[in-house]
């Protein structure tokens, strides 16, 4: 039903955003918990960090991957975020004070918005026409199912072998989610001032 390249990209998120729905829901529960001088302030703040800083770098960051048209300085920038993202969980493991979380938090928001602008600027390019509806359907639904799930899962988890599992987890389903996207580097669109305009770049 969808092209190679949007079913990549759509497992790629599931993994990635079901790793993270394993400890979502219970965040804040780990801070409170696990953090020395953990409370709810410090699980407002952490939360807060994510969001503000992700939201400020994503469009300056979008703006500069837009000067290229070509599909290459996206897909590095996609890659290495979620690369990047994928180790914030294993810091998690290791922290104890509440600056240990905010400096996570803030790795974990750059990453995400390296990778978040140009997922959306490749998923958009290679979209099947007549099914761009349907095709934001299934994304949204298969990050939906797979949170839905692992939110579950988590809480069990975490109840009853701790929150070292999950953080662990996290960070496996994130590189998962990180090896998919290497199976579509040699789709991309090339730069228009490329000599051959069907040119796929190569594998990296």
């Amino acid at each position: 039903m969808l092209n190679k390249v949007i079913k990549i990209l759509i497992w790629s998120d599931f993994f990635l955003f079901s790793g993270w729905g394993l400890i979502m829901p219970i965040f804040a529960i780990f801070i409170v918990g696990k953090i020395q001088g953990g409370d709810a302030q410090v699980a407002g703040v952490a939360i807060g960090i994510y969001w503000i800083l992700k939201s400020l770098l994503q469009v300056p960051i979008g703006r500069y991957l837009d000067k290229n048209h070509g599909e290459k300085d996206d897909y590095y920038f996609m890659i290495s975020g979620m690369f990047l993202a994928s180790f914030v969980p294993f810091g998690f493991i290791f922290a104890s004070l509440p600056w240990h979380i905010y400096a996570l938090q803030a790795i974990h928001a750059i990453a995400m918005a390296m990778a978040i602008p140009p997922w959306g600027g490749i998923f958009i390019r290679h979209i099947d026409k007549g099914k761009e509806a349907m095709t934001w359907g299934m994304e949204s639904s298969s990050i939906g199912i797979g949170v839905g799930i692992a939110g579950i899962i988590g809480g069990i988890i975490a109840k009853t072998f701790g929150f070292t599992p999950l953080f662990i987890g996290v960070g496996v389903l994130g590189m998962v989610s990180v090896c998919l996207l290497l199976l579509i580097s040699k789709n991309l669109i090339a730069k228009p001032k490329d000599k051959d305009k069907t040119i796929l770049f190569p594998k990296i």
